[in-house]
């Protein structure tokens, strides 16, 4: 039975000069999973400008949406996915028309979203987006143009400004619904009955209604004297619905069931369970093995008693999407499962390693060239999150694995959060739920508002960990009370405990834990440069240590061997006249 919609479209361009073309459109219709938790895209985009930039600023957008709109969780509605896309997109387009002259990346855009039963419209600026069900046409999104001597500009339309006004409705779909996508150029050209007529004429070919509507309206242009037009057209027809009632899995996290527990020995979804790894908690961890390809994965669910808990069902998704899109060597990989998913879990790869602390107490000798190298490696994965705008908040020895090469792979995203959300309280809700630990930051424990430097202040007091041994003030500040105390704490210097530590690595260190979190670095690439001049100033230092080996120079060489040879022929003539 059909759990997604069926579409099909087609498309037609017509241009005097397809190098400077304005308009670009795009249909993305994917499948499996995505197409059923986060359904087909359709976007037309149309540029302001007259030039080269046209052509990117179109291109752009419409991509641009596509390749983040995809990227993002799961568990969103399609609403508040787009919604930010659009955001994020209509920000950076509006910082870099400032950098261009003779043009600028704005553009107006229509983007659809059809995902189960609805049509989701976004709608920037003037292009048009119709409907055509059965004889009625009309027009579904709204012109935002202004008037200025007779011309007529688009208004409100991406990267325009800093701030982003998008239309937004939500149209429910029937079978045989066609959408039409298209720009301003068509404005005076074709009737509704002209969309219509031709449209029916050829029902057959989505693409061949396009190439009609197209040279129709370069017919009719060019009879009304503006030849040089760019018209484009795109249609999406809905040639069939998802069926009430299939019995096929809902991806969306509200409608999968939850695993039941789970005990070693036993098969699930075809895979059978070998141990139980976190038995407690909100999250059930087990070590698993596919029966079909005998390969072992970390399979998480949640706590069978969260069935019900949205909103933690909606967190858990967010760990899934964690582990799916933040693509890093250093980062726990997520693994698609061979079989469709008939409940909520998902695969991570194995790593065949042990805990960093785990490996701290069997090399206790380690060098300070190894220790500095895993601190590293802990920086390129907690930078791979803070790109994603993700905070980990839970970075501590026993969240980061160590495999058979010392590579580090940072595991568990249980604490993780959003960073473009201003719900402060909810970051620090995630933590307390699941326990702080000695490394985080003074914010927690006085309910102060978390960032990325949150994040920075917990890896270098894993990284000071890492290097002494100990804790940078002695013990975990999980227990301060209140602001007036962190004036009173007192940074242990590493020199105390280690003299031979090179100071560079003292200072770096101090600065990410700094109490104060706007005293901290603010970039974490600020604190790896610091590692990187601590590594050089060790090395430094060893060949300081080491003794210069003996060098004696070429000409004294020469000159100690003729000696030698003198002293023999001397000796020599000695022994002749004396016999």
């Amino acid at each position: 039975m059909e759990d997604a919609a069926r579409l099909s479209f087609g498309q037609a361009f017509v241009a005097a000069d397809k190098r400077y073309h304005r308009s670009s459109m795009v249909v993305q219709i994917p499948d499996g999973e995505m197409m059923a938790s986060q359904g087909a895209c359709a976007l037309i985009s149309d540029s302001t400008s007259r030039n080269a930039i046209a052509r990117q600023a179109g291109d752009l957008s419409a991509r641009g949406f596509l390749a983040d709109y995809y990227s993002t969780p799961e568990h969103w509605d399609v609403k508040t996915a787009a919604t930010r896309v659009l955001r994020a997109l209509n920000g950076w387009c509006y910082s870099q028309s400032r950098f261009v002259k003779g043009g600028g990346y704005v553009s107006s855009l229509s983007a659809m979203v059809f995902q189960g039963t609805d049509a989701h419209l976004f709608h920037m600026g003037d292009t048009l987006v119709f409907r055509l069900r059965g004889a009625e046409f009309e027009q579904i999104s709204r012109d935002h143009v202004t008037d200025i001597g007779g011309y007529r500009y688009p208004s409100r339309a991406l990267g325009m400004d800093a701030n982003i006004d998008i239309d937004y409705m939500t149209l429910p779909m029937k079978q045989g619904d066609i959408f039409l996508f298209t720009t301003q150029a068509v404005r005076g050209t074709l009737l509704p009955s002209d969309y219509v007529q031709q449209i029916r004429l050829s029902a057959d070919s989505l693409d061949g209604a396009c190439q009609q509507l197209a040279r129709a309206a370069a017919a009719r242009a060019g009879e009304r004297g503006y030849d040089g037009q760019s018209f484009c057209f795109q249609l999406v027809r809905v040639d069939r619905l998802p069926e009430s009632g299939s019995e096929g899995p809902d991806l969306r996290f509200g409608k999968l069931p939850v695993p039941p527990e789970l005990v070693p020995g036993e098969q699930f979804e075809g895979y059978d369970i070998e141990a139980a790894l976190s038995p407690g908690g909100k999250a059930r961890v087990y070590r698993v093995r596919d029966v079909d390809t005998d390969r072992r994965f970390i399979f998480k669910s949640p706590s069978p008693g969260l069935a019900l808990d949205d909103a933690y069902l909606a967190h858990f998704m967010l760990q899934q999407w964690v582990a799916e899109r933040v693509s890093s060597p250093f980062i726990v990989r997520s693994v698609s499962p061979a079989r469709p998913r008939r409940h909520l879990y998902y695969l991570m790869e194995d790593v065949e390693g042990e805990p960093l602390d785990q490996w701290m107490a069997r090399h206790p000798e380690a060098s300070l060239e190894q220790r500095l190298d895993i601190a590293q490696q802990i920086c390129k994965a907690v930078h791979a999150l803070h790109r994603k705008n993700i905070l980990h908040q839970g970075i501590c020895p026993e969240n980061i694995m160590l495999d058979r090469h010392e590579g580090v792979v940072l595991i568990d995203f249980g604490a993780c959060y959003f960073m473009e959300h201003d719900d402060q309280e909810g970051a620090r809700a995630l933590v307390y739920d699941i326990g702080m630990n000695p490394h985080h930051s003074p914010e927690y424990a006085l309910k102060d508002n978390v960032s990325r430097r949150s994040d920075q202040f917990a890896l270098a007091s894993v990284i000071y960990w890492l290097v002494s041994g100990g804790l940078p003030y002695g013990e975990s500040l999980n227990g301060l009370a209140g602001r007036s105390e962190l004036d009173g704490l007192a940074y242990r210097p590493l020199a105390l405990q280690q003299p031979s530590l090179p100071p560079v690595l003292d200072d770096t260190l101090r600065r990410a834990l700094m109490p104060q979190k706007a005293l901290r670095y603010r970039r974490l690439s600020e604190l790896v440069y610091g590692l990187k001049l601590a590594r050089q100033a060790w090395h430094a230092g060893q060949e300081l240590m080491e003794p210069p080996p003996q060098h004696v120079p070429a000409g004294r060489r020469t000159e100690t061997r003729w000696k030698i040879v003198a002293g023999i022929s001397l000796l020599a003539l000695i022994i002749s006249w004396w016999f």
